[in-house]
């Protein structure tokens, strides 16, 4: 209850009382006091607990709808929406992303595999066409919410067994002993196709970001090529830019 009479907007600021408000759950939101697909009050118990009109409440949540930060689901209410910020300054693992925010990180493996490789894996990898490659192919999910389509490619000299990744594929290169230490990275979007749409729950044609990822050894050998296909509602890439 003391969490919920912090959101109450300040009547003696000059800001109106609605974006105070939608700030103050912004905030709230941010901070964890919800998770991914937890339902927020109502307009009528944040009226009602805040003292505030209906209207105030619904202004602020619309403000939270146009962010993307919530969704609304016709009879049910509303929830807050899984939203994952990947700076892009930053190395760093699906897995160690989300939880730094809070969520449970997993996979829904779809395909593990050795093969050869295609001629942009050969390219890609620095590979001599008499090498084999192994290729996961898994959605990567948060609080059990599909994030993702994730599609990864390594020579399979350094893994020999697709079983033997869990969840972080970064993980387990660390505990071989070969870390991914840099990465090229480029983003485009992309119209979802039949097959992705249904993988993760939008319909055919809807933007996804494309995430195509180079990763390197100490040595500056590239071992890693993965496309990840986000979810264009649940992914926020942000830079910081200094002049």
């Amino acid at each position: 209850m003391n969490d919920i009479l912090a959101l109450r907007p300040d009547e003696s600021q000059p800001t109106p009382l609605y974006l105070q408000l939608a700030r103050n759950l912004e905030a709230a939101i941010h901070a964890g006091q919800w998770k991914a697909e937890q339902a927020l009050p109502s307009e009528r118990n944040l009226s009602e607990l805040l003292s505030i009109s209906r209207v105030t409440a619904r202004k602020a949540l619309e403000v939270l709808l146009e962010q993307g930060l919530i969704r609304r689901s016709q009879g049910s209410g509303t929830f807050i929406t899984p939203r994952l910020e990947q700076p892009l300054s930053r190395l760093s693992s699906f897995s160690e992303r989300l939880r730094a925010k809070g969520f449970v990180p997993g996979s829904r493996w779809l395909e593990r595999e050795i093969a050869l490789p295609s001629h942009e894996e050969l390219i890609r990898l620095a590979l001599s066409p008499r090498d084999q490659v192994t290729r996961l192919k898994r959605l990567r999910t948060a609080d059990d919410t599909v994030m993702a389509i994730e599609m990864s490619t390594l020579p399979a000299a350094l893994l020999p067994d697709p079983e033997a990744v869990g969840d972080s594929l970064y993980a387990f290169l660390d505990s071989i002993g070969r870390p991914v230490v840099r990465a090229l990275q480029h983003i485009r979007a992309i119209n979802a196709s039949a097959e992705f749409a249904a993988l993760v729950g939008i319909e055919p044609g809807t933007a996804m970001l494309l995430m195509t990822r180079v990763g390197y050894l100490e040595d500056n050998t590239p071992i890693e090529l993965t496309d990840t296909y986000c979810r264009n509602d649940y992914y926020d890439f942000v830079a910081e830019l200094r002049r």
